[in-house]
């Protein structure tokens, strides 16, 4: 009998570690790169100091710590507030069936079958574009489920090619207006409304493109390619922010980081 108890007990614990463990990985998905890197780990600080503090009976320190703790949750919602509506928004846009399976959105578990999206013809295609100064906005999917973007404009099922995505944003084209949503090679939609930012300070030389493109990925944890139509400068945002980089081969590199 009491064996039976310590394996039911150990399941339950395994479970309950491998829950904290994905917890833990989509909250570290979420702030990595951001400013809130830096306070997610000083709460993991304080949190550890909080309980060695505890388990060593150092009771002035511990009340110290114990009451930051006590409030710290109204601390945490006023200042990871973007990053918890990026959460929400990825548990609630979890597509269980079809492609969307739970284990399915988490990169680390995928399997090597999965396609992988073509960023070298994304990257040429913005070249491209950018040449013959041909405005663009491509938004690539990544944890957050954007199917409730798709409404809004054409629902496609498409290969990702150079061809493809030039000839989508041609000015004479009946897709070129609004963005296009790639989810790993294949475009899912066209002429899709995104979110337009007004809050942000963005300088006047950046358009509507731009906007949007600051506001889904500010929302999601997507992110967004610009070309522009005044300059054919091809820009790179990602947590609302622009992403300098130095040439194509650098963009290159930072799009085949983000998507791994």
């Amino acid at each position: 009998m009491d064996k039976f108890k310590f394996w039911d007990f150990g399941i339950i614990d395994f479970i309950d570690v491998f829950l904290v463990a994905i917890l833990l990985y989509y909250i570290y998905k979420l702030v990595k790169g951001t400013v809130a890197i830096n306070i997610f780990i000083g709460i993991i600080v304080i949190y550890l100091v909080w309980k060695v503090t505890d388990l060593l009976e150092m009771y002035m320190l511990h009340n110290i710590f114990d009451g930051f703790m006590k409030v710290g949750i109204i601390a945490l919602i006023v200042v990871f507030q973007p990053e918890i509506r990026k959460f929400l928004l990825m548990v609630g846009s979890t597509n269980l069936s079809g492609r969307g399976k739970l284990f399915s959105k988490m990169k680390f578990l995928k399997s090597e079958v999965d396609t992988e999206t073509n960023i070298d013809a994304i990257i040429a295609a913005c070249r491209k574009m950018g040449s013959t100064q041909t405005g663009a906005l491509i938004v690539l999917e990544r944890n957050n489920n954007l199917d409730f973007l798709t409404n809004t404009g054409d629902e496609m099922n498409i290969k990702v090619t150079q061809p493809i995505i030039e000839s989508i944003f041609f000015k004479n084209s009946p897709l070129h207006d609004g963005a296009i949503i790639i989810e790993g090679n294949v475009v899912k939609a066209t002429r899709v409304i995104l979110p337009v930012n007004n809050e942000k300070t963005i300088p006047n030389r950046f358009g509507l493109r731009h906007r949007a493109a600051v506001g889904i990925t500010e929302k999601t944890d997507a992110i967004a390619l610009v070309v522009s139509e005044e300059t054919g400068q091809v820009s790179y945002i990602k947590n609302g922010e622009f992403v300098m980089f130095e040439n194509i081969q650098e963009l290159l590199e930072l799009l085949k980081k983000d998507l791994v």
